[in-house]
């Protein structure tokens, strides 16, 4: 079933994948900084797929499960973007070399 809000069309299959990509964010962001920065990484690719797959098939369902319209495709591009960023960006921490 189909819920609309004002911008974005989800059901609970979308509901449930922003649900679990939220626990594996916590998950990542607990275990450290390696591997924040590689689900971030994941996370980018995986939205950039998921906008252009929004893009391809416009409004309606994605790959048959989830709902999509076009605010949804563009605020995929956002998140992937931003992941993208803080995924690549250097993380500050200091790198230890072989003497």
């Amino acid at each position: 079933m189909k819920c609309c809000s004002i911008f974005f069309h989800v059901n609970a299959a979308h509901n449930a994948v922003h649900l679990l990509t939220g626990i594996v964010a916590l998950l990542a962001g607990m275990a450290g900084v390696g591997a924040s920065k590689t689900f971030f990484k994941i996370f980018g690719v995986v939205y950039g797929v998921v906008a252009v797959l929004g893009f391809v098939f416009g409004d309606g369902m994605l790959l048959g499960l989830i709902s999509n319209n076009t605010a949804d495709t563009w605020l995929h591009v956002g998140i992937a973007v931003v992941s993208l960023i803080i995924g690549f960006a250097p993380s500050g921490e200091p790198t230890t070399t072989a003497a």
